[in-house]
């Protein structure tokens, strides 16, 4: 029987592997699978099939693979050793011999798979292209148009993609609107339903922050100042430490600005979000110091085995060294990687030693009297 022949078929795969590097055998071996459902489907179940597509012409060939027997039981996977003999004297029973049917309409069948399996790949394709584009952006600022906004989820429209804000990565302080413009960070990047891309971004996140200082400042996206860590609770307050090995910079004035110009654009685009920018130092407890600004210290002392620092402040200072909510010594305890300090006043410290040294006294009198 005469084979689907398809030279359009070879030509538009090869021309389809030239344009978007989608290998033609890969195509082909798509194709004769879905044929194969499709002849299943159309035709008879039942019958135990093969479909071969050639890859030079296109030619399609649709074989029953039948079991040579005694006799027939079942005539869409059998054939007796007579009627086999008829076609090759060879063959001897229990072997499988392949006689090709071109089943009625088929050729119309085959046309429309091809040509659905060609766009299924060329889908695939695409959505891997989109996908490894923003996997590559992960760790950058997108902006998008929102198109939809509630408490649990927001959706911006990122241009080829979707990107999804989950109530997590929200700023509680902030409200999202339909249509409005803004920027987030990419978190990262998952194969959502049936493999498609979904960008999931942050406006909460410390490095939205990060980045949107090195968008701000030459000297942090040029490597003259680096950003050691940042602690944040967004909406609220950030605390950025900054560093310069060149001597003739100072990293936190450059990040700052002239009146403040540099950092406000961040705090614009934070909704007015508190930073304060501090110089980082490698001795923690000179780090500290400035960590817990505005706050004055009047000692540290520290335990880096333990990551640990007991602060004594002024009396007048606590408050302001915890912070409402015990907001700036949190910040100032993630800045130095989740260290422990303890803060103090003067007046509870002296408080503290006297009631140590009482203490002290009591042991040693209970211990002579025991003597």
């Amino acid at each position: 029987m005469k084979a689907i022949d398809n030279k359009e078929l070879i030509l538009s795969l090869e021309e389809l592997e030239k344009e978007k590097g989608i290998k033609k055998a890969y195509v082909i071996e798509a194709i004769e699978t879905a044929l194969l459902t499709a002849y299943k489907r159309n035709f008879n179940s039942l019958e135990n099939v093969k479909v071969d597509i050639d890859h030079q012409t296109g030619a399609t060939h649709v074989y029953a693979i039948k079991t040579i027997v005694e006799k027939v039981t079942n005539d869409a996977t059998e054939i007796s050793l007579e009627e086999a003999h008829k076609i090759n004297k060879q063959l001897k029973l229990e072997d499988q011999i392949e006689i090709e049917i071109v089943p009625k309409d088929f050729g119309r069948i085959a046309a429309q798979t091809a040509k659905q399996v060609i766009i299924q790949k060329l889908r695939e394709v695409e959505t891997e292209l989109i996908f490894n584009e923003f996997n590559d952006r992960k760790g950058e600022i997108v902006s998008g148009i929102i198109q939809k906004a509630d408490k649990n989820i927001v959706v911006m429209d990122l241009g080829r993609l979707e990107g999804v804000m989950p109530g997590k990565e929200q700023v509680p302080t902030e409200h999202y609107h339909v249509n409005d413009k803004i920027k987030a960070y990419v978190v990262d990047v998952e194969r959502g339903q049936k493999g498609a891309p979904q960008v999931i971004v942050s406006r909460s996140n410390a490095n939205f922050v990060k980045k949107l200082l090195e968008f701000e400042i030459p000297e942090i996206y040029e490597g003259l100042i680096e950003i050691k860590s940042v602690s944040r609770d967004a909406g609220s307050r950030s605390k950025v430490a900054v560093y310069s090995p060149d001597p003739n910079i100072d990293p936190v004035g450059s990040c700052v600005g002239q009146k403040g110009v540099r950092i406000q654009n961040v705090i614009n685009e934070l909704n007015g979000e508190k930073i304060d920018v501090i110089e980082w130092n490698e001795d923690p407890s000179i780090f500290i110091v400035s960590a817990l600004l505005p706050a004055q210290v009047l000692a540290v002392d520290v335990k880096e085995d333990e990551k640990f620092a007991q602060v004594i402040v002024p009396d007048n200072q606590l408050s302001l060294a915890i912070g409402k909510s015990g907001q700036n010594a949190r910040l100032a305890a993630r800045l130095l990687s989740n260290w422990r300090i303890d803060i103090k006043s003067e007046s509870q410290f002296r408080q503290m030693l006297m009631e140590n040294q009482d203490k002290n006294q009591q042991t040693t009198s209970e211990e002579a009297i025991e003597e």
